[in-house]
């Protein structure tokens, strides 16, 4: 089995107003501390008038690292509601910001559970949740006449092509499931009659499709 976890599809943003306050739940998956931190500066760079910019974020593929903060909000009535809904849903690799802009009317403790917990769980649910596994990614060239047939065979087994440059020969990288290392080399070895040298690149992770 392919080691995955659960994380958001994409970035989102929603927006409600409660008691004249204006809220603004943003979402982002993140594979690393400086995408989550880099996702929260891009937010506050946005709203440097907001009355607090409150965040949550949970990393690692179990996830290992988890932090949050009230941003000036009485203490646990903003954060962690906010790490509450993400780990409810058992996601990671993700980071919640909510901005509000206070209206003048004070929401009181319960008022802002329910406001921040509700900003997370929102823009949760329309980001959409979706398993991410571990892929590898290969570079490979070979000649133009083993082209055709290798794309097709790739596109067959949903391999993922990318970088494709048409040069003497054709480069391009090839991104597998791990355990489909053996095929792909048992694949460009009977089409090519040859032993073409692919070129480890890096391991990541991406959604898998529905």
């Amino acid at each position: 089995m392919e080691e995955s976890y659960r994380s958001v599809a994409k970035e989102h943003k929603i927006e409600f107003s409660e008691k004249k306050s204006r809220f603004i739940g943003q979402v982002a998956p993140v594979q690393s501390l400086e995408e989550a931190t880099a996702f929260l500066e891009k937010v506050c760079s946005a709203h440097p008038q907001a009355t607090h910019n409150v965040w949550a974020y949970r990393l690692g593929i179990y996830g290992q690292q988890q932090r949050f903060s009230d941003a000036g909000e009485p203490s646990q009535t903003a954060g962690l509601p906010t790490l509450d809904v993400i780990l409810k849903q058992d996601i990671t690799q993700v980071i919640i910001v909510t901005t509000r802009y206070f209206g003048g009317i004070l929401l009181g403790a319960g008022g802002l559970v329910r406001a921040y917990s509700k900003a997370a769980a929102e823009v949760v649910s329309e980001a959409g949740i979706v398993t991410y596994a571990l892929k590898d990614k290969y570079r490979l060239t070979i000649g133009y006449s083993e082209w055709g047939i290798i794309k097709s065979q790739c596109e067959k087994r949903e391999w993922l092509l990318e970088e494709i440059e048409y040069l003497e020969k054709v480069s391009f990288n090839v991104i597998i499931p791990t355990a489909d290392i053996e095929e792909l080399k048992n694949l460009v070895q009977n089409i090519t009659g040859g032993n073409p040298a692919l070129e480890f690149l890096t391991c990541l992770y991406l959604p898998l499709k529905n």
